[in-house]
């Protein structure tokens, strides 16, 4: 059966929406699902403060390069010493029955040995965003957890997030009319000592750490793949942070309905983590869109009479909210065997489209 280009555009809209349902509330299992936190660096701490919420989660054990830090860790959340490992002894954990899943929180460029490591160790995987630092090492962790019979999650916390979920559901709601163009932008004053400018650990620049989440919000949010993608890249030469990532990277978007996206990121200025969402009937912003708390929803559209409908909704909810959700989501899938609604193929065309953006910028990734 041959589909128009509109059937396929709603069908893959369908798909899209499905996948971004609200998250099933995590209801209390006999045995919580085990967690050993791979990397113990800020976001580590975020995602241990949300277990700490979960019903159906539990930190059981670190791997750490860092005894001290490991042990001021593994006294308060309750781990064992003999659950504390480091990075060349952690497969014993293969071993531990209180380890039923990893967290991999290092530098993006270590994520595809720890997740392939840890699948081998036959325990489930979460790994933070972005996957991996290209293709190549997305298929090698996906085919890892599949021979392994584990499963794979990336940790997109957008799409277990209210405001994020109800801008999605008015969007597909037919709220705001048809969608004609989104603008999103995300970036920070970076600190000159930070592993990010260090290519080898982060892949590259602002577009791999903060910009994916505009890449991957406006995929969300139009339910399309991308049909094309042009970027352009800049880095000031006198500035010593970016002798080996770039500074600022914008790209525009076109998707096969026709949306047109314009994204910025950058690692020059503070800049507003927000998508602003144009549509025939109304418009649809949040800002922030993107951090842990504090995030804000507004819209203006017409219902079906003609009245204008004005909304303004913060998100009083706070961190480390947004980490309690994935913990609770990834815990359900295994504890009922269910694929994650980001699991490793979400990571992998999110790396295949910043591999595009980065060729259409004239810069070169890591094989």
């Amino acid at each position: 059966m041959s589909l128009t280009r509109r059937q396929f555009t709603i069908a893959s809209a369908a798909a899209m929406a499905a996948r971004f349902a609200p998250p099933l509330i995590a209801q209390p299992a006999d045995k919580p699902v085990g967690y050993a936190i791979i990397g113990l660096g800020r976001i580590a701490d975020h995602f241990m403060d949300g277990i700490q919420h979960s019903p159906n989660s539990k930190v059981t054990a670190l791997v750490s390069g860092h005894p001290d830090k490991a042990a001021r860790y593994a006294e308060k959340y309750g781990v064992p010493k003999s659950s504390i490992y480091n990075y060349e002894n952690m497969d014993s954990f293969r071993d531990n029955p209180n380890v039923d899943a990893v967290y991999v929180a290092l530098p993006n460029s270590m994520h595809a040995e720890y997740t392939i490591r840890s699948a081998k160790a036959g325990k489930h995987v979460l790994c933070e965003k972005p996957m991996c630092i290209n293709v190549t090492e997305a298929h090698a962790m996906i085919d890892a957890c599949k021979q392994a019979n584990v499963k794979l999650m990336i940790a997109y916390r957008c799409h277990y997030e209210p405001t994020n979920l109800k801008a999605v559901s008015l969007i597909r709601s037919g709220a705001i009319g048809k969608v004609e163009s989104i603008q999103s932008a995300f970036g920070f004053n970076i600190g000159a000592t930070e592993w990010r400018l260090n290519k080898k650990l982060a892949g590259g620049g602002p577009l791999m750490d903060v910009g994916i989440y505009c890449l991957n919000a406006t995929r969300y949010l139009t339910g399309e793949e991308p049909a094309d993608l042009h970027a352009y890249a800049f880095s000031d030469p006198a500035d010593p942070r970016f002798r080996q990532v770039e500074e600022n990277l914008v790209w525009n978007t076109k998707f096969p309905s026709g949306v047109v996206a314009s994204c910025n990121t950058t690692y020059g200025s503070n800049m507003d983590g927000y998508f602003h969402v144009y549509g025939s009937k109304g418009w649809i912003e949040a800002r922030p869109a993107f951090n842990y708390d504090g995030l804000r929803l507004r819209a203006e559209y017409q219902d079906a009479s003609g009245k204008w409908i004005s909304l303004d909704e913060p998100n009083i909810q706070k961190d480390p909210y947004q980490f309690t959700a994935e913990a609770n989501h990834f815990s359900h899938c295994v504890h009922h065997n269910q694929t994650p609604k980001t699991p490793g193929e979400e990571g992998l065309r999110d790396m295949e489209y910043i591999t595009r953006l980065y060729s259409s910028a004239g810069i070169q990734m890591l094989a």
